[in-house]
């Protein structure tokens, strides 16, 4: 049975998988988030680069960006029949395993170098999904690009943080640490 989908029909589709993956890519963005944060002695002792920004900005960016995320992963998921639609859904679940990755890899493990080569995934990953994408539902990639900035942003942030701390932070909270003993 060969037949186009009405244009109520798409939106339905569209409206059904937006409910499935905006809340699916937040929640999975919020749980990456609790596998390590700015909170420890460790981050709170590292010198922060200039261009580090206010840390409320972080999970206001974010929502933002999973949301967006989430919707351009919706557009493709409900395109129903479009050739290269499941090989894009494949290629952005790959690539999202780096974006969660690196938060437990920088804040986690401490490692800022090993984050950047998280970021460095992430980022050509990311084009390689926005071409994907582009190919399925122009408008799907294009909500990416703002991710994409901010990745770009975030590896250059990196980057910034290693130049800074060229320890790695392994001195964090010990730099004139003095232990008194009395008896």
């Amino acid at each position: 049975m060969n037949f186009l989908a009405s244009k109520a029909q798409l939106r339905a589709s569209f409206a059904r998988w937006s409910l499935f993956t905006v809340p699916l890519i937040v929640l999975l963005g919020f749980l990456a988030g609790q596998l390590g944060g700015p909170d420890t002695l460790w981050f709170q002792s590292l010198t922060k680069p200039s261009i580090f920004p206010p840390p409320a900005a972080f999970g206001i960016v974010w929502t933002i960006l999973y949301v967006m995320i989430g919707f351009s992963v919706a557009l493709v998921g409900s395109a129903w029949g479009a050739h290269g639609r499941g090989i894009a859904i494949i290629a952005f679940a790959i690539h999202f395993i780096g974006n969660l990755a690196w938060t437990f890899v920088f804040f986690g493990m401490q490692n800022m170098t090993a984050a950047l080569g998280v970021l460095v995934y992430t980022t050509l990953t990311l084009v390689l999904v926005i071409v994907l994408f582009a190919r399925v539902r122009r408008s799907a990639a294009v909500l990416l690009i703002p991710y994409l900035a901010w990745v770009a942003f975030a590896s250059v942030l990196n980057w910034q943080f290693i130049a800074e701390n060229p320890d790695g932070g392994a001195n964090a909270g010990q730099a004139g640490a003095v232990e008194r003993v009395e008896f």
